[in-house]
């Protein structure tokens, strides 16, 4: 949107409502943190990529992860099971393995679910 004087104002909440609408990247929730908390932005990425760090280790390791009020990193066995190679009609068996996972706590839930409702009513 360009800057346009004569915008109204829900013209202009749209607008950033749309704005904030977008992904954020883990370069843009570094910067978030920083600037809320008034601590550098290279101590901030340090503590970012230590926590992905720990994670990542723990569950290779074969241990969950579990953040009270956020949700748990845990690791899912899939079964051993039969798929079809369609291009050579053949069978194939895919081992069982594990798979990383994330289940997000129940007032996570509620609070997205309240959240997206007063978004889509301010469209």
């Amino acid at each position: 949107m360009e800057t346009n004087t004569f915008a109204t104002p829900k013209q202009l909440s749209n607008y950033i409502i749309k704005q904030r609408k977008s992904d954020m990247t883990k370069a843009e929730i570094i910067a978030e943190i920083s600037s809320k908390t008034g601590i550098e932005k290279v101590d901030v990425q340090e503590t970012v990529e230590a926590f992905f760090k720990v994670v990542k280790t723990s569950m290779v390791g074969g241990e969950n992860v579990y953040v009270r009020g956020f949700g748990s990193f845990v690791v899912k066995k899939r079964a051993k099971k039969t798929a079809r190679n369609i291009s050579k009609n053949t069978a194939i068996i895919i081992p069982e393995h594990f798979v990383p996972s994330f289940k997000p706590a129940k007032t996570f839930v509620e609070k997205v679910r309240s959240g997206n409702k007063t978004t889509k009513a301010a469209k």
